[in-house]
């Protein structure tokens, strides 16, 4: 087990925990010594893991799933820890390393109760990596709960605002999903062995077998991708996002809305279409009527808030509208789109986030009518505000182009005029994303200095300064040279894409 390189995605957040465990609640030195180095260590994991990903691409080998291992679990239930990746799963686990790596140097001065902190965010970290390397539905939704249950404590605790309402909200309608998800995954799993065989958990069986019977799929793909879509902020259930967001610590706002959102696109696209292809086919239009409107509703909500984390959040649910959006063109150039807006989205509302708490710890507000001028007190934090975004609005060079120009190529191509309606008016949402932009940046940056005492103010210290530059250099890597996710990732929709036109 422990010779798989997967398994140390699991076990170097473990190891974390247990080595905050043993630091004194006062050591700072020594609990960010221990985030430090082990969040250093999964970032040099993933991108060891994507260069031998890479390396064994090059080479031929073209199998679905590679770094495969699985190992029995619960033998009366046929559950196994099976984990292995193909492009997708890299570049997921890539991100979650980056932004665990970026959000530990942003939660630099975290206070009160730092161990207890990083405890619980080092246990989120360990849903997030497992969930991206299971294979096996059950393990795959353990891993699930694991990242959700530390949300309520780390933004009830360590929050701001109404910070035990938006907890509690926040885990009430995730639980709400989970339940729906379970329901799902059941059914899928007693249709897994359609002829008398061994029923498994494993997705690939179950795929390779295209073993649920059409007459169940339509209500298993309901189950599973409103359980997945809740987390990925899908209209009508993304109320408790915003509030989330807005409450939650900078860190856990950088996770939460960087990589945990994520889960929700990925499960949808890896369960719900992947193994469900004819409900997928036959459904999918109601859900693009869903997810239209949380792109479009999301970037208007976004225009009328004045509180910058507000702001990022009603974004967040336009950025991840799209996502599901372009996942159920059902169609391979689209779907490459969804997976480069997850990544650009990832990147860019980690950074807002990380910018918006370093803002708010040294002006005290985040309402953007108290405050103005900002470029002339703090250069360097407004020029990184900036570029997130013109990346949010789909600047060429930056990430965000390069993903809203796949999903709208792809969504366009083969569609009939009720998939084109919605390609349209989705589009508009560029529009809109650039009216509140440009005016958060007008106002926040560029206008008249507000706070009496912005002489107290100072720049981006080194470790806020080490944060960013790693998330923009990431950012403006996709940006400038998107090929080699293209590269990455070319092989894991064949057998999607397959599935989808045998269910036809």
């Amino acid at each position: 087990m422990f010779g798989n390189i997967l398994i140390w995605f699991v076990i170097i957040p473990v190891l974390m925990m247990a080595g905050l465990g043993l630091c004194r609640n006062s050591s700072m030195a020594a609990i960010r010594t221990v985030m430090v180095v082990g969040s250093t260590i999964l970032l040099a994991l993933a991108i060891w893991l994507c260069v031998d990903f890479l390396a064994l691409r090059a080479a031929g080998n073209d199998a679905e799933m590679l770094f495969t291992g699985s190992w029995m679990w619960y033998a009366p239930l046929n559950i196994h820890l099976a984990v292995g990746v193909d492009g997708i799963s890299v570049l997921m686990l890539m991100l979650s390393a980056i932004i665990v790596f970026a959000g530990t140097f942003a939660s630099w001065k975290i206070n009160p109760l730092p161990k207890n902190f990083f405890l619980w965010f080092a246990l989120l970290s360990t849903g997030v990596f497992g969930f991206f390397i299971s294979i096996d539905m059950f393990t795959m939704f353990m891993f699930y709960e694991v990242a959700l249950i530390p949300m309520y404590l780390l933004i009830g605790v360590w929050g701001t605002g109404r910070k035990e309402y938006s907890a509690m909200k926040l885990t009430l309608m995730l639980m709400g999903g989970s339940a729906f998800l379970m329901l799902g995954l059941l059914g899928i799993y007693w249709h897994s062995a359609p002829e008398g065989g061994e029923l498994t958990w494993n997705i690939l069986e179950i795929a390779k077998n295209n073993a649920v019977d059409p007459s169940w799929q339509n209500l298993l793909f309901c189950f599973t991708f409103v359980g997945f879509g809740v987390l990925g902020a899908m209209f009508p259930f993304h109320t408790w996002s915003p509030d989330g967001h807005a409450c939650a610590p900078t860190a856990v706002s950088m996770l939460h809305a960087g990589v945990l959102m994520k889960l929700g696109g990925y499960g949808c696209f890896r369960i719900a279409i992947y193994l469900l292809p004819a409900a997928a086919n036959e459904l999918a239009w109601i859900f693009i009527i869903l997810t239209g409107i949380s792109v479009v509703y999301g970037a208007f909500s976004a225009c009328v808030q004045t509180d910058l984390k507000y702001i990022n959040a009603y974004s967040s649910v336009s950025h991840c509208g799209m996502v599901l959006f372009a996942l159920l063109m059902l169609n391979t150039t689209a779907m490459t789109g969804a997976i480069l807006q997850m990544l650009s989205h990832g990147l860019m509302t980690a950074l807002f986030f990380a910018l918006i708490g370093m803002i708010y710890g040294r002006t005290h507000t985040r309402d953007i009518r108290q405050m103005g001028g900002l470029m002339q007190i703090m250069p360097y934090l407004g020029v990184c505000y900036m570029i997130a975004g013109f990346a949010s609005l789909g600047l060429p060079g930056l990430s965000g182009f390069v993903a809203e120009m796949t999903i709208f190529f792809g969504a366009w191509e083969d569609s009939d005029l009720f998939h084109r309606v919605f390609v349209i008016a989705a589009t508009c949402s560029i529009v809109i994303t650039a009216v509140y932009i440009l005016r958060v940046v007008g106002k926040l940056l560029l206008g008249k200095v507000q706070d009496e005492h912005h002489w107290q103010l100072t720049d981006a210290t080194w470790f806020e300064r080490l944060s960013t530059v790693t998330l923009i250099a990431c950012i403006a890597g996709i940006g400038f040279f998107p090929n080699w996710i293209n590269e990455t990732i070319q092989h894991s929709f064949l057998p999607i894409v397959q599935a989808i036109q045998n269910a036809i």
